[in-house]
Order: structure tokens, then C-alpha cells, then sequence
């Protein structure tokens, strides 16, 4: 064999391998995501999956290809993951170490677990002491895009708010400026008093109305809270056991504000919610102590009277309204206006209101169970739970599944399990 062939033959083999080798190497890089080469970039599948319950189903819309990165919002469902080529699916809270978020901006996987950081705040405090600014955090940790400036009632610098100076009512106060203005210059005051808004940890309660409060003898425990939030007209006396005695706001809107005054509370804040422009005009009347005037307009009867100073009458921040609807539940829009399915129910809004401004949240007597249907709606009255699928306004499963959200991380801590 000439000395040429022999190289040849030689050579041939250790070429075949050498590009066997860095083929492998190459595949390796393309399967684990890694670039390969400046230029080429890794090619990852999309696919929606949703969960329902214990199940999880693969939706049926068509895969798309392309690039995903760190901390895109993935999918429409609350569980949707991520998968390469291979087929193995990536860990549901994240895509190569990253996280992954629904559509409305919240981790994919949930838990009650504290995040390294928060666990170095807030592990070591004594068991039952006040967490300062854990709501917030514990929110941040699973919605980054969650700001927690967002005072909690009017005062008179409102028109600086930006986020709802555009917004008509109920997602802002546009055209109701004059109104607003001197509805603030008499009742004077914007916060909770003095005793309550010098305190460095704030602990709250929002008692809901639900039917599920009856008969678990919270009363006290609910009493024990800093601030205890109450809903429209649902009543304290004759419930005390079940729902408590202490009331330090009720949250309400003329059509559903207590309208037999000697049911009110004493020492209580009247926070008025505003829904439509009319339902500023009803409350300046309130507040001057007006003879009511001019109710067309109003859906059910309102009250005509409130026995409240007006240094104790305050205005919810309209934007807790936007933020539950559009934000966290993610209803629709509708060009900012009012509409079918589109209003958070009061609860909600109280809860969104209590993530900015206190440091521990909680709730009682929340959910609704479809399941039910003639189980009471409310704890006082005789309503059935099948009453609430007439609702109009509001998105009743796409509120719970945000509300579980909540619960499942431990951002809120609901006393009924109603949720």
C-alpha cells in the first residue's frame, strides 16, 4: 500500500468521528436551550394547558413555534406550561430556572411557601405577632407588577391619581371632579383616625356576607383585628357570635347602604363606593344632610339618610376597582365603561383595597358554591346561592379562581374556607 493511502485511510475514520462528536455536541446545546452559535437561536414550543382541579388537559388550539423568554406570560389558563422538543415538560413555575406567568401576570405554580427573602424577614417574628408590609410582599412574590402606593380613600390632592383620573365611574371620578372636590372640603378628614393610621402594622379583616359564616362562632376572633371591614347593609346585631361586634368601615354604594338608620354602627367610617355620576350626587346629599332628590336612575331603593358626620363619610380610591377588574381577574374592559360582567363584587374590591394599605389580610364569610344552589346566600336572609347567577355585573368564577390565587400563597388567610 502506497504511503499517500495509508494517510488516507488513516485520516478518513478520525474525520467521521471528529464530526460525530461535534454533531452530538451541537444537538446537545439545541435540545437543552443553549445557543449554539451567536446567530441561531434555540426553537421552544408553546402549549396551553389547563387545569382543572386535579386534571389537566391539553387545549386544543395549534401549537406555535418560537423563542421563549424569561418571564414571558405564557397561555390564557392558570396552569400553562412550557415543554421543548423533546416532550418533557418544564417545572410549571419555570422555564429553565425562570418563571412562568399566566395572562394576568401571576406565577403559574402557587404555594404558601415563603421565598428566601421573606423567609429571612419574616421567619423568625413570634408566633401571632404583626408582620409588617407581609401582604405586599407575599403579593409582589407571585404578581411582580404589583405597586403598593394606592391610598385608600380620597383626599384632597385626587386629581393627581393618574391611573383613574381618565376613567369614568366605577373605574375612575372623569366629569366628577367638581363634586368630589367639595364633597372633600366638608368632610375634611382622608384617613382611618388617628389611632389607626399611627400604628406601624395594620391588621385586617374583611367580613364578607356569604351564607358560609353561619354557625363557626368567629365573632371574637374576627373582633381581635385592627381593622374590621364590613359590606353593605349586612348586619352585625343579632350575629355577633358568628360575625363579630366591631365595625371599623363599612364599604357601600347607595343602593346598598343599611337604610334604617338605627342600625348603624357606632364609631364606624360610612365609605361610600361609587358606581355611576348619579351616585355622587346621592352621597353630597348625604353628606349636607339634603332631603333626597332626584332617584331615577338608581336600580332598588336607597337611603335616605346617614347617620354620619361628615368628618366620619369618606371616598373609596375608584382605582381598587380597576385594578380587581382589569388587572387581577382580567374581565373586560369595554372602553373603560360599565357592562356586562365586567365589576368585581365588593368584597373583591375591599380585599384589592386591603393588599395596599394593610400588612396582614384576612377574610371571612367569602364564596360562592354553585354546587349549592339552595344553600343561603347570606348569612342574615334567606336568599339562595342560585340567586347570584342573575348577576349582571359580575364574573363570579374568574373572581374565585383570582381569590384562590390569593389563598393558595398565603397573601390572604381566609377563617371560613369558603374560597
Amino acid at each position: 500500500m502506497k504511503p499517500a493511502h495509508k494517510l488516507l485511510f488513516v485520516l478518513c475514520p478520525m474525520l467521521v468521528f471528529g464530526f460525530i462528536y461535534y454533531s452530538s455536541g451541537k444537538l446537545h446545546s439545541y435540545v437543552w436551550g443553549q445557543k449554539p452559535h451567536k446567530d441561531v437561536e434555540p426553537t421552544v414550543k408553546v402549549i396551553k394547558v389547563t387545569s382543572h382541579t386535579s386534571k389537566s388537559t391539553v387545549s386544543q388550539e395549534p401549537v406555535v413555534d418560537g423563542a421563549v423568554s424569561a418571564g414571558r406570560i405564557v397561555g390564557s389558563g392558570t396552569a400553562s406550561l412550557q415543554r421543548v422538543h423533546s416532550g418533557q415538560h418544564a417545572n410549571p413555575s419555570s422555564y429553565f430556572g425562570r418563571p412562568v406567568f399566566d395572562k394576568q401576570g401571576f406565577l403559574v405554580h402557587l404555594d404558601a411557601k415563603l421565598p428566601p427573602e421573606l423567609l429571612y424577614k419574616y421567619g423568625n417574628l413570634s408566633e401571632g405577632a404583626c408582620k409588617p408590609g407581609y401582604a405586599a410582599a407575599k403579593m409582589t412574590a407571585i404578581y411582580p407588577k404589583f405597586s403598593k402606593p394606592a391610598t385608600m380613600f380620597l383626599d384632597r390632592n385626587f386629581k393627581r391619581l393618574a391611573k383613574v383620573i381618565n376613567y369614568l365611574p366605577p373605574f375612575g371620578f372623569r366629569t366628577q371632579e367638581r363634586i368630589i372636590d367639595f364633597i372633600l372640603t366638608a368632610t375634611k378628614n382622608y384617613g382611618l383616625g388617628p389611632d389607626l393610621d399611627r400604628l406601624s402594622c395594620k391588621r385586617c379583616i374583611i367580613v364578607g356576607n356569604g351564607g358560609v359564616l353561619s354557625n363557626k362562632s368567629l365573632g371574637s376572633r374576627i373582633d381581635e383585628y385592627d381593622v374590621v371591614v364590613r359590606l353593605n347593609e349586612a348586619p352585625v346585631t343579632g350575629y355577633t357570635r358568628d360575625v363579630g361586634s366591631k365595625t371599623t368601615l363599612r364599604i357601600t354604594y347607595p343602593e346598598g347602604a343599611i337604610q334604617k338608620t338605627e342600625r348603624y354602627e357606632k364609631d364606624s367610617l360610612f365609605v361610600f363606593s361609587a358606581f355611576k355620576p348619579l351616585d355622587f350626587k346621592w352621597l353630597r346629599q348625604m353628606v349636607l344632610k339634603e332631603k333626597l332628590q332626584g332617584t331615577e336612575g338608581f336600580w332598588k331603593s336607597v337611603a335616605r339618610n346617614v347617620p354620619r358626620d361628615p368628618s366620619e363619610i369618606r371616598i373609596l380610591n375608584p382605582y381598587f376597582i380597576q385594578e380587581a377588574a382589569f388587572q387581577f381577574i382580567g374581565l373586560p374592559q369595554n372602553n373603560g365603561l360599565m357592562g356586562k360582567g365586567n365589576i368585581p363584587t365588593l368584597g373583591t374590591v375591599a380585599i384589592t383595597m386591603a393588599l395596599h394599605n394593610c400588612d396582614e389580610v384576612a377574610v371571612a364569610g367569602f364564596g360562592y358554591d354553585m354546587n349549592m344552589p339552595h344553600a343561603p346566600l347570606h348569612y342574615y336572609e334567606t336568599v339562595k346561592m342560585s340567586a347570584i347567577k342573575e348577576s349582571w355585573t359580575h364574573n363570579i368564577s374568574k373572581e374565585k379562581e383570582f381569590l384562590r390565587k390569593l389563598v393558595k400563597s398565603n397573601v390572604i388567610t381566609d377563617l371560613t374556607n369558603g374560597i
